[in-house]
């Protein structure tokens, strides 16, 4: 069995034409940028987190910001 037809803990990410991973595999989107895709597909999942997911998010966005040197972009 394939593991992309199958999800361990719900199937949030199994019923799209494209399993997240295999987009981001395809598309060569680096780690950062795929966690805050996949919380975004599945926050408002059953299996989900809700608001966990949503502040996660919002944490991974702050952590890019500064980690890349956005805020001093900003500024200059």
């Amino acid at each position: 069995m394939s593991a992309l037809t199958r999800q361990v803990g719900g199937s949030h990410y199994k019923d799209y034409t494209i399993q997240p991973y295999e987009f981001f595999l395809r598309n060569n989107i680096p780690h950062h940028k795929a966690a805050v895709i996949r919380r975004i597909l599945r926050y408002d999942h059953p299996t989900g987190k809700g608001l966990e997911d949503l502040q996660k998010i919002q944490h991974e966005i702050e952590l890019i910001i500064e980690l890349e040197g956005w805020r001093e972009r900003s500024n200059a």
